[in-house]
């Protein structure tokens, strides 16, 4: 059974459940309506109906009846009226009482819609090593120096000075990029135009990179009209060029967005998780408030879906108390409610919160608003927080991560490594070189150490050529393990400097937090000394610390 087939199924069980509760609820609903009291003293009563008809409002469409959901939301307000002693309560009350009355004759007549269009079933993107960059530019020196500086970071290039040329061997193999100099006048300015057909004969596009002699904003416009995700006027910044292609495969191969719904309704929860889960998010619910800021700590949201409206918090107290810890301040947070008085809706959002939508919501919509939320949000932190040399994390946030790993360590009690990386003998190579070239050796590593280890490990450019490493659930010794690999790798890279071909080590000190004393103090101060000691001993090797 594909996943499509599964989510579809889980919606019909969904489904089911929610018109055994309309059986239960209508009836209960219809029983409460009419033991208010006569004499209008029924506050609490009234304020129970209404939170229980906001429930409906905001579930029933989702679940294929949206004439009883717009009915239930008409009875909420006009409960709201009763509770506020508006001056046309005593009628507002009475056909309350008439309204939820005919709410059962409503579910009987009212036919159950189809389930709303699925969205599309993602399908992950697995990571290759050495991606396939395709490149057509006419200027063999300008050509011969792109496929250089691309090949030492690790990319197979592919030069081709003909639009021929590329459309041949793209039929072969599609390619993982291309990079194409469009300047006007060029072969390649012709071919931008076919870029919009070509991308539709492949399952999934293809990043394009476009160069140009020049830079005017008609040219960069037509650029991306043809799908290019970046632009570089001549003479050509290669490292930033490189820089933009690996943000583009970054997007491509990124862990699924990790989403947390607060809501009291269960089966709308439920049905949330099901479709977000089908389009290759994490989903972590929470069912109980005050445990809010531990499951965040644990499962870390991109973005946070919250109802309003729930029995003793509100979805902005909640969000309010989410604010109050700077960590969370770059988690977006979207109420998702029935509440449709937009006084109301600016108010919540004045509190904490950053979108509102309007429940019922289509599965489409739901996927494409949380994901272009949590896209955005992901970027903007990854922005703050991340080198813009490596894109690695920074000092101080590459320290948070040994904090937090650790800590997580030692109540798991499942092991934890912290590498120190330094490469060898960097100030010749800016000596030498130059500093652009020692710029390219920073990225080279980077972008190994980013290629071979785990999503769930922990990067960061600890400063100048030295970096840092946290890998959670791993030992000291597969961690060297690992480490050596990518150090043999590394060393096998050829740079183009002014002197011309050269290549680089690096060497590392690890310590662990792991069986059987599970220390975790000082951890990366041991991983700093054990990096000291692979110098005093010749460079390019791995040296591991382990607390006696």
């Amino acid at each position: 059974m594909d996943r499509t087939d599964l989510l579809r199924q889980q919606l019909e069980a969904l489904s089911a459940n929610f018109r055994l509760r309309l059986a239960e609820e209508l009836p209960a609903l219809g029983r409460l309506a009419s033991s208010l009291p006569p004499d209008g003293r029924d506050g609490e009563q009234l304020l129970e109906l209404r939170g229980r008809l906001h429930k409906l409002a905001g579930s029933a469409g989702t679940f294929g009846y949206p004439q009883l959901g717009s009915k239930a939301r008409e009875l909420e307000q006009l409960a709201t009226a009763c509770v506020d002693a508006a001056p046309d309560a005593a009628d507002a009350r009475h056909r309350l009482i008439m309204g939820i009355a005919g709410l059962a004759q409503l579910r009987e007549t009212e036919q159950p819609s189809a389930l709303p269009s699925q969205p599309e079933n993602g399908k992950p993107v697995t990571a290759d090593l050495s991606p396939l960059i395709h490149v057509l530019e006419e200027d063999d020196h300008l050509a011969n120096r792109m496929s250089q500086t691309l090949e030492s970071f690790g990319y197979r290039v592919i030069r081709h000075a003909t639009p021929r040329s590329l459309e041949v061997a793209m039929r072969v193999q599609r390619p993982d990029a291309l990079v194409l100099d469009v300047s006007p006048g060029t072969s390649g300015h012709a071919l931008l135009s076919q870029m919009a057909a070509l991308q539709a004969t492949w399952a999934q596009s293809v990043p394009v990179i476009a160069i140009s002699n020049s830079d005017e904003f008609d040219s960069q416009l037509e650029a991306v009209r043809a799908g290019a995700q970046g632009y570089f006027s001549k003479p050509v910044d290669l490292a930033a060029l490189e820089n933009r292609l690996e943000r583009c495969f970054t997007s491509l191969q990124s862990e699924p967005f990790r989403v947390m719904i607060i809501d009291d309704d269960l089966d709308l929860a439920q049905r949330f998780e099901a479709v977000l889960s089908n389009a290759n998010m994490l989903v972590e619910p929470v069912y109980d408030p005050r445990r809010l800021l531990q499951q965040m700590e644990a499962f870390l949201p991109d973005v946070i879906l919250m109802d309003v409206n729930m029995p003793d918090f509100s979805g902005p107290e909640l969000a309010q108390v989410i604010r109050l810890h700077d960590n969370w301040l770059r988690v977006p947070i979207v109420y998702l409610s029935a509440e449709t008085d937009v006084v109301r809706q600016m108010a919540a959002l004045l509190k904490a919160g950053d979108d509102f939508i309007t429940k019922p919501i289509s599965d489409d919509a739901l996927v494409t608003t949380v994901y272009s939320r949590a896209q955005r949000a992901r970027l903007v932190s990854q922005a703050l927080a991340r080198d813009s040399l490596t894109g690695l994390l920074k000092h101080a946030d590459i320290k948070e991560q040994v904090e937090l790993e650790i800590e997580r360590a030692q109540r798991q009690h499942l092991p934890v490594s912290i590498a120190m990386i330094d490469i060898d003998h960097f100030k010749l190579v800016n000596d030498h070189h130059g500093h652009a070239v020692g710029d390219n050796v920073i990225r080279a590593l980077a972008n190994l150490l980013r290629q071979r280890l785990r999503k769930i490990d922990r990067l960061g450019r600890y400063g100048g050529e030295e970096f840092v490493a946290v890998l959670p659930n791993c030992d000291a010794e597969s961690a060297k393990a690992i480490l050596d690999e990518i150090r043999i790798a590394f060393h096998a890279l050829h740079f183009s400097g002014t002197e011309g071909s050269f290549q680089c080590t690096f060497s590392a000190g690890i310590s662990a937090c792991q069986a059987p004393s599970w220390h975790g103090e000082d951890q990366l101060e041991l991983a700093d000394e054990s990096l000291y000691e692979a110098k005093a001993l010749g460079r390019n090797r791995i040296i591991v610390h382990l607390r006696p």
